[in-house]
C-alpha cells in the first residue's frame, strides 16, 4: 500500500518537490522538521501523503507520534493517525485516537476510525465513536471494518435504537446511516468472540 502511495505521490509532484521528498525520506533524523515542511515543499494537496511516508520511513515510535500529533495542525494530526497502521507502535498510540474522537472536527473523527482505531479501540469506546459519527454527520463509510465490529453486537443495537427513538421523539429525521448500522448490528457475527 505504501509503495503504491509513494508511486502515486511522485507522479503528482513536480521535480523539485519529488527531489525534496526523496531526500527527506532518507533523513529520518530530521523527521520533525521535514514533517512540518511537507506542505511548503509538496503543496497542500500532496502534504498528507508525504507526511504518512515520512513517518513510515522514520519508523516513528509512539513518543515521536505523540509529539508530532500534539504540536500539529489538524492536517498534521490526520497524517499521524493515518500513518499509525504502518508503524511499530502496537496499541501504544491509542491515546491519540481517543483525543481525536473528543474533538468536533469531522475529518479528525473520521481518520481516528480508520484501520488503527478499528484494530485497537475497545468495543465500548468504538460504539461511542460510531454514535458520535451519527451525531456529528460523519458518514459511516469512514468507519473501517464497520460491518465486522457491529455484527451481533446487541448492546450496540440497543444504543442505536435508543438514538433513533430520541430523534423521532424530537421530530428530527433518522439518518440512513443509523438504519444501516442497526441492520449490521442485527446481523449474525461470523468470526471470533466480541470484546464486551
Amino acid at each position: 500500500m505504501l509503495t503504491e502511495l509513494r508511486r502515486r505521490l511522485h507522479e503528482r509532484l513536480d521535480c523539485d518537490a519529488a527531489d525534496w521528498l526523496t531526500r527527506a525520506l532518507d533523513e529520518p533524523a530530521h523527521l520533525e522538521g521535514n514533517f512540518a515542511a511537507a506542505g511548503r515543499h509538496c503543496g497542500r494537496a500532496a502534504a498528507h501523503d508525504a507526511r504518512v511516508l515520512l513517518l513510515h520511513a522514520a519508523a516513528a515510535d509512539p513518543q515521536t507520534c505523540a509529539l508530532l500529533y500534539g504540536h500539529g495542525t489538524a492536517a498534521e494530526r490526520r497524517a499521524v493517525l493515518d500513518a499509525l497502521p504502518h508503524l511499530p507502535v502496537a496499541e501504544r498510540c491509542l491515546p491519540l485516537v481517543e483525543d481525536a474522537l473528543r474533538t468536533h472536527d469531522p475529518r479528525l473523527i473520521a481518520t481516528a476510525l480508520g484501520p488503527y482505531g478499528a484494530r485497537h479501540l475497545p468495543q465500548p469506546a468504538w460504539r461511542q465513536a460510531v454514535l458520535k459519527c451519527l451525531f456529528t454527520g460523519v458518514p459511516l463509510t469512514a468507519v473501517h471494518g464497520l460491518a465486522e465490529r457491529a455484527a451481533g453486537d446487541e448492546e450496540f443495537a440497543r444504543m442505536l435504537h435508543g438514538q433513533a427513538r430520541e430523534r423521532t421523539a424530537a421530530g428530527r429525521p433518522v439518518p440512513e446511516d443509523l438504519h444501516r448500522a442497526a441492520r449490521l448490528a442485527a446481523a449474525p457475527r461470523t468470526s471470533g468472540p466480541k470484546e464486551p
